[in-house]
């Protein structure tokens, strides 16, 4: 079992990101801690052994984003909608940043990509790798996602 300090730290590490992947994915607050909790009970029962702390970081990426989907699957989820039909903001007390919206608002296959590089820092070839897509993919991506972003926002923002 993973000690209290250890998932401490874990949590404490990640939270940030795993936050916001989960938010670029559904997009409210209630849906975003629900598997916020789910992610970092993975890790509590699975008890992965990490090379390094970039493996660690890849692994809570990868793990969000199977959680992310997993949930957008559920058949009641789909067919279901609730009584206030309204976007939250990612915490209640903030509010989105024209280009977060602008990011947020990008098709999935971009959004992602574009996320983990200009918010995260990866690499084209560590993007791949987290993907499980082509390093020249992730490339494609990042200049198509920058390519409709610059037409929503305008300008040359992301130089």
């Amino acid at each position: 079992m993973a000690s209290e300090q250890e998932i401490n730290r874990v949590v404490e590490e990640y939270a940030d990101t795993v936050r916001r992947i989960c938010y670029s994915y559904m997009k409210n607050y209630h849906d975003t801690e629900d598997i916020f909790q789910t992610v970092f009970l993975k890790y509590i029962k699975a008890q992965p052994d990490f090379v390094n702390q970039e493996n660690e970081k890849a692994w809570f990426i990868r793990v969000t984003i199977n959680c992310c989907k997993d949930y957008l699957k559920n058949f009641f989820r789909r067919n279901t909608c609730s009584f206030q039909e309204i976007d939250e903001p990612f915490r209640e007390d903030e509010e989105l940043s024209g280009v977060r919206e602008a990011v947020l608002s990008l098709p999935e296959k971009y959004r992602l990509p574009v996320y983990l590089h200009y918010y995260e820092g990866y690499t084209a070839s560590e993007i791949g790798r987290i993907l499980g897509k082509k390093e020249n993919t992730i490339y494609t991506r990042l200049s198509r996602g920058k390519d409709l972003l610059r037409k929503e926002l305008g300008g040359e923002w992301l130089e």
